[in-house]
Formats: C-alpha cells, sequence, structure tokens
C-alpha cells in the first residue's frame, strides 16, 4: 500500500532479530500472494481473491493490515487493468481473461508489517502486458540492489528509475513512471518516514545504515504518468486508461547485501 511522508537523517533500522521477525510476518504475506494467484481465474471475483488472502493470513497467527486502515474494507487491495492501486475487492468486479492484475498484500504479525504487491496476468495476456509488468519488476530489483550501507534514500530512487530506463531500451518502448506514488519505512508500522519516490536525483535524503528497512514499490503504465482517484476514495486509475503494473517486496539493508523479507514460496 501506498502512502507519501516526510523524511528523517537515517532511514529506521531494525536489529538482526527484528529482521527476523519482520521475515516471518513478509512470509506470510508471500504465502497470501502466492494463494491469490493461484486463485486468479476467470468468473473469480476480486472479493473471492480478498477472502483468499485473509483465511492464509489469519491461518497464520497474523493479521491483515490493510482492513480497516483509514478505513479501507480489503485485506488486499486488487486492482486490475487501468487500477494502478487501492482498488477495492468487490463481489462485482470479476477477472477475465486477458486481464492485468495488481495484487498489494500486508500482513502483522507479532506486531511487525510486511507489505508485498505482484502483478501477473490471468490467463493469456498480450505481450505488452507482459513487458509492462516484467518492466515494473525490473525497475524493483534495481532499487533493491542499491540497498546498501552508506547509500542515501534518493540513491534507491534513482536506481529504480535507471531500472525503468533499462527496460524501455530492452523493450523498445517508453514506460510511465506514475508522478505522485512511492515506497515507504516500514516496521512497527506500515507507512512510517520516510517517503520513498520512484525516480529522481542520487546522493539525497536519509542514510541507509545496516537494518535499515524500505518497502521498495514501482508502479509503470503503458501511457500516462497522471492518475486520478475514483469516487471511492480509494482506487487510483490512469487518466488515459492505460494499463498498469505494481511490484513491491519489504527489503532490509545488512552487512550481507539487500535482503529481501517478503519472499514468496516456489
Amino acid at each position: 500500500m501506498v502512502f507519501g511522508r516526510k523524511s528523517k537523517k537515517v532511514v529506521p533500522f531494525r536489529t538482526a532479530g527484528e529482521l527476523d521477525a519482520m521475515a516471518a510476518a513478509g512470509a506470510v504475506v508471500g504465502r497470501a500472494l502466492v494463494a491469490v494467484r493461484a486463485a486468479a481465474k476467470p468468473g473469480v471475483s476480486t472479493l473471492e481473491l480478498d477472502e483468499v488472502a485473509e483465511q492464509v493470513i489469519r491461518e497464520a497467527g497474523a493479521v491483515p493490515s490493510f482492513k480497516g486502515y483509514h478505513g479501507f474494507p480489503g485485506s488486499i487491495c486488487s486492482s486490475v487493468n487501468d487500477r494502478v492501486v487501492h482498488g477495492i475487492p468487490s463481489k462485482d468486479d470479476i477477472l477475465a481473461e486477458g486481464d492485468l492484475v495488481s495484487i498489494d498484500c500486508g500482513a502483522i504479525l507479532e506486531g511487525w508489517h510486511g507489505d508485498s504487491a505482484w502483478t501477473f496476468g490471468v490467463g493469456t495476456i498480450i505481450e505488452a502486458d507482459r513487458l509492462l509488468s516484467e518492466a515494473t519488476k525490473l525497475s524493483m530489483e534495481a532499487g533493491i540492489a542499491a540497498m546498501l550501507p552508506g547509500n542515501r534514500l534518493t540513491d534507491v530512487s534513482h536506481a529504480i528509475e535507471l531500472g525503468t530506463k533499462a527496460a524501455e531500451a530492452a523493450h523498445g518502448r517508453a514506460y510511465g513512471i506514475v508522478d505522485g506514488y512511492g515506497g515507504h519505512a516500514i516496521g512497527r508500522e506500515m507507512h512510517m518516514d520516510p517517503f520513498l519516490p520512484n525516480e529522481g536525483k542520487p546522493g539525497k535524503g536519509p542514510e541507509l545504515r545496516i537494518g535499515s528497512v524500505l518497502a521498495i514499490e514501482p508502479m509503470l503504465t503503458l501511457g500516462t504518468t497522471e492518475t486520478k482517484v475514483l469516487e471511492d476514495d480509494w482506487t487510483v486509475v490512469t487518466i488515459d486508461g492505460s494499463r498498469a503494473a505494481h511490484w513491491e517486496h519489504t527489503v532490509a539493508v545488512t552487512e550481507d547485501g539487500p535482503r529481501i523479507l517478503t519472499l514468496r514460496p516456489e
């Protein structure tokens, strides 16, 4: 889930034991996302997907962190096609062959948060949509690689932007980096300072230290960078109707390199 916050001098950091606790919460999120993807077939509603995620989360002894958050009604954000983020699960929102689905999911386990998002197709999707999702994943992975001690916040932002540009060069097309949305620090709260932009000049903002944790979440479109919020006050859509993708992992800085805390089972 995506919100903007102010910045501080250091990205919040955790002990090794606290990172393990966050990884346990993240593993619950990973299992929920895998279960949702397995259930996402033509004719299935996004509310049914929400129920799948909530069951996995609660059976693990965790709590869905999105449910009730600022009044959000779901355990997942289900954003289909031109919906970028914060789509509300609904019994009337029925998946169809060729849909591009972004699922954002969070869980709280023993007070620690995990937050992750995954974009995938329903059945067979067109090549442009497949490449869009791949580009967004590559951008996220570029940001993850920049989670190194001594780097600054916007070094991660810049890496995400460069990842997008590399995908554009590889795919021979432009992608829109969604304006105004990005990642965030995370720990015992889901959204903490600082906000992480998905583009920008390097070398600015709070410093990353061993144990610093960020939710890294690029959002790309096949067209515009501009969005609007629907009348439900949650769902963010592209203003030109172009399709969007959203990938996210919660990631820690360690002495041994970046550690993804929201791993999904194979």
